[in-house]
C-alpha cells in the first residue's frame, strides 16, 4: 500500500493538525499518511487528536528539526 506524504514543515499551529485532518479525510480507510512538521505544538496536538479519533498512530519519530508521524486512516469519523 502506498503512503501519502503531507509536508507541514514551516507551518505554525494549528495548521499542521488542520492539514493532517484534511488529508486523512481524503484517504480511504486503512491508507497510510506520513506527516512531517516543524511546529513543536504538532508533537502534542497530532497524537492527542489521533487518540480521540478512529485513526491509528503507527509510528512517531522526531529529531532536533522535525516531527514525523505515520498514521493509518481509520473508519469514517463524525464531525
Amino acid at each position: 500500500m502506498d503512503t501519502t506524504f503531507l509536508d507541514a514543515r514551516g507551518l505554525d499551529c494549528p495548521l499542521p493538525l488542520l492539514k493532517t485532518r484534511q488529508a486523512l479525510r481524503r484517504l480511504a480507510p486503512g491508507a497510510l499518511l506520513e506527516v512531517a512538521a516543524t511546529d513543536a505544538g504538532s508533537a502534542r496536538d497530532i497524537p492527542n487528536y489521533l487518540g480521540q479519533s478512529p485513526h491509528e498512530l503507527v509510528r512517531r519519530d522526531e529529531d532536533e528539526r522535525e516531527f514525523r508521524f505515520l498514521i493509518r486512516r481509520g473508519e469514517e469519523e463524525s464531525d
